[in-house]
């Protein structure tokens, strides 16, 4: 239930905090912080009011973003992994490939530097695949 409720939060939220309103209204608060500041004799509670509301709202926002980063990059990789799935003589290796290792995304890396110099000495159209030995 709370994992439901905050998928929905966070939607909602991203949506919103990233609209033209969002930033008008933001922009608008900020122009008003600074033109009252004269009034209030630019005092360090006049000071305080801006600077912990923003902070607190920055910490909140960053578990918002982080929540719709994560699950966009999750329905990316699934959608690639559907792709490459889908596609004859594509490497099946590289489905799910954020679960490897970084020395085992390196080495597929060279493999690709490999399979990139080799495609630049073939004749267009000829078949290539990562999975031929370096």
């Amino acid at each position: 239930m709370p994992t439901e409720w905050f998928q929905r939060f966070t939607e909602k939220a991203a949506k919103k905090t990233g609209s033209a309103w969002a930033f008008s209204i933001a922009l608008l608060a900020s122009l008003l912080w600074l033109v009252t500041g004269p009034f209030f004799d630019w005092s360090t509670g006049w000071n305080f009011v801006a600077n912990s509301s923003t902070t607190v709202i920055t910490f909140l926002m960053v578990f918002v973003i982080q929540h719709s980063q994560n699950k966009e990059t999750r329905t990316i990789q699934l959608k690639l992994n559907e792709l490459i799935a889908a596609q004859p003589g594509a490497s099946n290796r590289l489905i799910d490939l954020e679960a490897l290792t970084d020395h085992e995304i390196a080495y597929l890396q060279r493999r690709f530097q490999h399979l990139a110099q080799s495609a630049a000495r073939l004749a267009p159209g000829a078949a290539t695949t990562i999975e031929e030995e370096v």
